[in-house]
């Protein structure tokens, strides 16, 4: 496999501005909207966004993790023992505004989880969605409101996300599989 560098750090940093102030716009402000990132990326993803918010608005904004393991339609392919993690949504949803928040978006059933899984925790006035790479291939009828980047890809490549918070870098690279001589 080879790796080829789409995003570097600048870039993160810039589309992740873009993503923020975006959010802000089409909400029409801060008031009632809550964060809510996908694990395990969206998570950090979400909380740069926050950070963000606060920098350009002033004002804080509620930021929440999911955890989507018991919501996946893949449950039973993906591991026999499954790590679950805690969602954390410490923020009432009901009547808000939600952003779920996810590094990639590929065949959309992550994002079909999610919006099951955050129906458990209460009805949202409105769900959005935003994604740092959209890389196309959808399965389901998912469109993400905010993009980082659109990157087409083909089904056998992998597109990974790199974060300081979880990688120790802050990139976005396309994995490819060696061309066969």
């Amino acid at each position: 496999m080879t790796e080829r560098r789409i995003l570097d750090a600048d870039d993160l940093r810039r589309a992740m501005t873009r993503i923020a102030h975006e959010i802000v716009e089409r909400n029409g402000g801060v008031a009632d909207l809550v964060l809510v990132g996908i694990r395990s990326r969206g998570v950090p993803i979400a909380r740069r966004l926050a950070g963000l918010i606060e920098q350009h608005e002033g004002a804080s904004v509620p930021v929440g993790s999911l955890d989507i393991t018991y919501y996946r339609d893949d449950l039973t392919r993906i591991a026999h023992a499954p790590i679950v993690q805690r969602s954390d949504l410490e923020a009432e949803v009901a009547g808000r505004t939600v952003v779920l928040v996810d590094d990639v978006l590929y065949t959309g059933r992550t994002v079909r989880a999610a919006l099951d899984a955050l129906t458990d925790h209460g009805r949202p006035r409105a769900v959005r969605l935003a994604v740092l790479v959209d890389r196309g291939h959808r399965e389901l009828p998912i469109r993400p409101d905010f993009v980082g980047k659109n990157l087409p890809t083909g089904d056998d490549e992998i597109v990974h996300v790199r974060l300081l918070e979880t990688d120790e870098a802050d990139e976005v690279v396309i994995e490819r599989p060696e061309a066969v001589a």
